[in-house]
């Protein structure tokens, strides 16, 4: 890709003017976040850290990340019903996994009380990279899919002005026009109002399950405020207040405070710290319960690399979308290479793979959140470290995506104006509803680019690695 931002590049002065108005207008559109020595004080926010000027991006693989959403997110709800699968695709995992255990755990709990939840809500964001083959092919690969607490939709949804006013103050009013309209807020939005409205009680609230660190507190209150302009009424609490103040009645119902709760909305749960004994305790109570959990804890586990290694083994696409061959090469259009390092001949042979060419790869354990991967010589560390096969079976093997790097500045509350070589991530948002068997609710809703400087290997925004992004079109 042939950079068109170069003449701003390579005029220091115009970088130093333009930057200060870039931050100002991230201020306005409240792209901010709270502070990390005061995550629950708005008093003191500040801008959330973003690119000076939107990235470039291949229309053609924005496209394809859009056009291929709806198929996952139907796929995502197939897996998620069907027990056998996994229960099979798990078994390895849960003997090792602690974490996967105690959520396989609840699940099946659930399977054998008998499942209450009769509407399911799927808000997921599926993210890519744009592989670069030694031809100078670009390709676009997926690296994951998030099943719970797929963040930034909301501020994602005020990126793009802020980029639109830089393009204008510059003089770029054509390429201003340009830029992809983006409001994943609004979409994750509907999706919980539609759930809320399906689960049919006018006086039960939407809860935001809610972590006790509240940095990214505004993201979030871009999504409940659209709610709230629904007249639908959103409380926050955390898993401790559930555990404390929660109960279910002979409907089972979720009562919190006197509060029925129609859709309870996780903007945590997805990392072992997250829990202590209250916590699994409070969510057993929730998964039991009627309300509409987004996620339930079937689709957490869909969610899981181990589950996203084996489905891109041949034939398992089939097992959902047999009826839908053109989905079926959609999805499969997107895999990168994924292998098992379960015990046995197939993951012996991973494992030697990845030791004798580590570089190649990418080692996932089982969790959410950025910041959890192992690359080059580290994979080779986890693995030499492992004494017993049957530990390997928590981590899955993937090749290393190379995007073709760029350059831009990534402006950073305290950090210095410099220009950086750079790589991207392009996450698609989808939201599903379904009532019993039928679909009511599938949709592609936004996107979210982030990007980071070429000399970090993992990490996300929260993290203070990556940055916000807009993607513009070429």
């Amino acid at each position: 890709m042939t950079a068109s931002w170069d003449d701003v590049f390579n005029n220091r002065l115009l970088i130093e003017e333009i930057a200060p108005i870039a931050i100002d207008a991230a201020l306005l559109q409240g792209v901010i976040l709270r502070t990390k020595e005061q995550p629950n004080l708005s008093e003191v926010a500040n801008y959330a850290p973003f690119t000076l000027l939107p990235s470039l991006v291949p229309k053609a693989l924005y496209d394809q990340a859009k056009a291929v959403q709806q198929d996952f997110n139907l796929l995502l709800d197939l897996v998620s019903q069907d027990e056998g699968f996994l229960e099979e695709v798990l078994a390895s995992t849960v003997k090792v996994d602690d974490f996967i255990a105690h959520l396989f755990k609840i699940y099946k709990q659930v399977l054998k009380e008998g499942i209450a939840q009769s509407v399911f809500l799927g808000l997921n964001r599926s993210d890519y990279m744009f592989d670069c083959d030694t031809d100078g092919n670009t390709s676009l690969k997926q690296i994951e899919i998030n099943t719970i607490a797929a963040s930034f939709g909301g501020l994602a949804s005020r990126t793009t002005e802020v980029h639109k006013h830089v393009l204008n103050v510059l003089g770029k009013y054509k390429q201003s026009s340009e830029l992809l309209p983006n409001n994943p807020s609004k979409g994750i939005a509907d999706g919980i109002a539609k759930a809320w409205e399906l689960y049919a009680s006018e006086k039960a609230v939407v809860l935001f399950l809610v972590e006790n660190s509240q940095r990214n507190i505004f993201d979030q209150r871009l999504i409940e405020n659209e709610l709230w302009k629904r007249n639908i009424r959103v409380i926050r609490r955390k898993l401790k207040d559930v555990s404390e103040r929660a109960l279910l009645d002979q409907d089972r119902s979720l009562y919190i405070d006197e509060h029925e709760v129609a859709v309870v909305y996780f903007r945590i749960g997805y990392m072992p710290d997250n829990y202590d004994e209250q916590g699994w305790e409070a969510r057993l109570l929730m998964e039991r319960s009627k309300a509409v959990k987004c996620p339930d804890i079937a689709t957490q586990l869909t969610g899981t690399k181990k589950v996203q290694q084996e489905l891109s083994r041949p034939g398992a696409l089939e097992r959902f979308l047999a009826s839908k061959p053109e989905a079926i090469a959609r999805i499969r259009g997107t895999f990168a290479g994924l292998y098992s390092l379960d015990e046995g001949e197939e993951g012996d042979k991973t494992a030697a793979m990845a030791l004798a060419n580590p570089e190649r790869f990418v080692l996932k354990p089982q969790r959410e959140g950025g910041g959890n991967n192992f690359y080059g010589e580290e994979i080779k560390d986890v693995l030499e470290n492992i004494k017993d096969p049957s530990e390997r079976t928590s981590y899955i093997l993937m090749d290393k995506i190379r995007p073709q790097p760029f350059r831009n500045y990534l402006l950073k509350a305290g950090s210095d104006l410099k220009l950086s070589e750079c790589i991207s991530e392009l996450g698609m948002f989808g939201v599903y509803v379904r009532q019993g068997k039928e679909m009511i609710l599938n949709e592609q809703i936004g996107h979210l680019l982030r990007t980071k400087a070429t000399e970090h290997e993992d990490g996300g925004v929260a993290a203070g690695v990556a940055v916000l992004d807009n993607p513009y079109p070429i």
